[in-house]
């Protein structure tokens, strides 16, 4: 999992390398607010981390202390639930959804897991298309109809035929974008609705997807899907395709709800429990000597 999470760093570490050629045993404050904001760390983030350190070079433990308090909130505990385990996957069109749906699938299914989809992005013809295509490819169930069709009543039949047969999960996904914010806004809070109805507690998860290659500009993003229907966690795709790893920091400070996984590549595999130490100690190494 290290290596993943490592790797995922790699282009962030070589940014870095711009301001800091050279590895060293320690920074000033100087340095470290260029590195930081080199990596996509919010200036306001940056500040606060710098303010709360007195010593005048900042070694690996110091820093290391003060980043894992920024991600103080990135753990999660699974509610309480009865089978089958509903989540619900929002986010813009382009974060990745429809992947990280199929890299979540194929994971409980290699868990030994029972899985259901549900292709609720009613809006768009293509979402529901490229999510049928990766059940088949999956050999996993799906509940879908045509364009335009309610998308909280593909949710409704989703649970229901789980339910029916036994299910241990089923995922749903939904609407990136409709006509107006408000338009999208109203369908999530229906099918947040139409969840509990066909089954007590569901949507026992709601995730955001975020988009790692947009950085901070995800934190206003994430911020108004909240408004919304209130996230239980978020998983941040193609932070191997981005310089800009330090904006965790900086959504995990701001949002101040669970990191759950990151995705890492495009294969099933690629999808790994965010782990904060691991992820810290993949920055610190590009930037402090063993």
């Amino acid at each position: 999992m290290f290596s993943f999470i490592k790797n995922s760093l790699s282009k962030t570490a070589e940014a870095i390398k711009a301001i800091v050629p050279k590895k060293q045993l320690s920074f000033s404050k100087e340095e470290l607010e260029e590195i930081l904001l080199e990596a996509d760390v919010e200036y306001s983030l940056v500040e606060i981390i710098l303010n709360e350190i007195y010593q005048s070079k900042i070694t690996r433990d110091i820093l290391r202390s003060k980043l894992l308090a920024t991600l103080a909130y990135t753990s999660y505990k699974e509610p309480e639930f009865k089978a089958p385990f509903v989540e619900l996957i929002i986010g813009v069109n382009g974060a990745g959804k429809t992947t990280t749906i199929s890299k979540l699938a194929s994971k409980y299914k290699n868990e030994g897991k029972k899985v259901l989809l549900g292709a609720g992005d009613t809006f768009r013809a293509a979402a529901i298309e490229q999510l049928t295509l990766w059940a088949k490819k999956l050999n996993i169930p799906i509940v879908a109809s045509k364009q335009g069709h309610d998308s909280s009543a593909v949710a409704y039949d989703a649970i229901d035929s789980a339910k029916a047969k036994v299910y241990d999960h089923v995922i749903i996904d939904t609407a990136g974008r409709l006509h107006t914010q408000t338009n999208l806004a109203n369908e999530l809070k229906k099918i947040h609705r139409i969840c509990e109805k066909a089954h007590s507690g569901a949507p026992h998860r709601t995730i955001l997807i975020l988009d790692g290659t947009q950085g901070n500009s995800a934190i206003a993003q994430a911020k108004a899907f909240h408004e919304m229907v209130g996230i239980d966690g978020i998983i941040i795709t193609k932070l191997d395709g981005t310089a800009k790893g330090g904006s965790v920091f900086s959504i995990a400070y701001a949002l101040e709800l669970p990191i759950l996984y990151v995705g890492t590549g495009e294969q099933p595999e690629n999808l790994v429990p965010f782990d904060k130490y691991e992820f810290v100690d993949g920055l610190l190494d590009a930037i402090y000597e063993e």
